[in-house]
């Protein structure tokens, strides 16, 4: 049978911005709890193997007592869970170390728990593997807000080919960046903002934004693909994305949620639409590039600066697709005896 890896990261949502703005917390114990439900419809699908990240927050404590206890109620169709033996650092490179490892043992699909930076990591080490998001972060725009269960239930199904392939996965955007040759992926968006500095990592100040690029922008978002989502709306299954400049002198004012309970202005200067493999550069000489809202690389005008669209990057499970295919074929269906 199919082994499922799980990477469910500890200190999402716990960025500047939850302080800044009105985001709220998820506990621990939350988390291993919506690691149990993914289990329970893993299991339901008949994935028998589960292979989790470690880590020392204690979501490992919570989810194996919980499991315990399902057990002694009578309760056995979890499937079996293991856990990865690698040194736990508590920063990014936990996650894409695990999703590395995950891919080397043949893992069907990765379940992440967190937000954009943390789908980001995980996609940049095993972009072969198809993904599943479980929205744990500050902003989530690229993991859906869905019932783990469901989740759960459709990557199973998946995996277990109990629904074709062409239905169960979906082909995804992303951007490459090339920073003198060294590549670097965003799911979302890159934002370059006109100070020189990496500090806390997360962007919220609006007034140094001066480029964002897009893969996909909706109205219904948070963070920056707001911008997007408010002023030029872009899916995120469309075969282009956008290029906005933007200037705190610009005519047109937008006031955009940029986090959890966070309004912001942002002026729009100019608005292009980015095509597959079309290159697009920043429109200032010298700030720092964010990717998916996190500050990573500073840059000058001696810096060799690009970015381009990459359609069919990586894949992701169809969850809604997924669970189509199983009313309609009745998979959760029963006869009794």
């Amino acid at each position: 049978m199919k082994k499922i890896g799980i990477i469910a990261n500890p200190v999402s949502a716990r960025d500047i911005r939850r302080v800044i703005s009105h985001a709220g917390n998820l506990p621990i114990n939350d988390r291993a709890n919506i690691v149990l439900r993914m289990l329970a419809a893993l299991g339901a699908t008949g994935v028998e193997d589960v292979l989790m990240m470690p880590e020392n927050s204690g979501i490992r404590f919570h989810l194996m007592r919980s499991i315990e206890r399902e057990r002694k109620m009578g309760h056995h169709g979890f499937p079996r869970v293991s856990y990865i033996e690698m040194p736990v650092t508590m920063t990014a490179n936990d996650s894409a170390r695990a999703a590395t490892i995950m891919a080397k043992q043949d893992v069907a699909a990765i379940i992440v728990l967190g937000g954009d930076g943390t789908h980001r990591v995980v996609l940049q080490a095993c972009a072969d593997i198809p993904v599943a998001g479980v929205s744990t972060g500050t902003n989530n725009a690229f993991p859906d807000l869905r019932e783990p269960t469901i989740t759960g239930l459709a990557v199973g199904l998946a995996a277990t080919g109990k629904v074709p392939a062409d239905q169960a996965y979906q082909a995804n955007k992303w951007l490459e960046i090339s920073v003198n040759g060294d590549r670097h992926i965003a799911l979302v968006d890159m934002a370059v903002v006109d100070d020189r500095f990496v500090g806390a990592r997360a962007i919220w100040k609006t007034q140094s934004f001066r480029d964002l690029f897009v893969t996909f922008g909706l109205p219904g978002a948070i963070g920056m693909s707001s911008i997007v989502g408010l002023t030029d709306p872009v899916d995120r299954y469309e075969p282009e994305g956008r290029h906005i400049v933007l200037s705190p002198d610009a005519d047109r004012i937008l006031n955009a949620p940029i986090a959890p309970g966070l309004m912001e202005k942002v002026g729009i200067q100019s608005i292009t639409t980015m095509t597959p493999d079309s290159v697009h550069v920043p429109s200032i000489p010298a700030g720092t590039l964010a990717f998916d809202g996190e500050r990573e690389v500073t840059f000058d005008q001696d810096d060799d600066i690009s970015v381009r669209l990459v359609a069919n990057a990586f894949r992701t499970i169809n969850v809604p697709a997924c669970m189509r295919f199983a009313a309609q074929a009745g998979l959760f269906i029963q006869t009794r005896n």
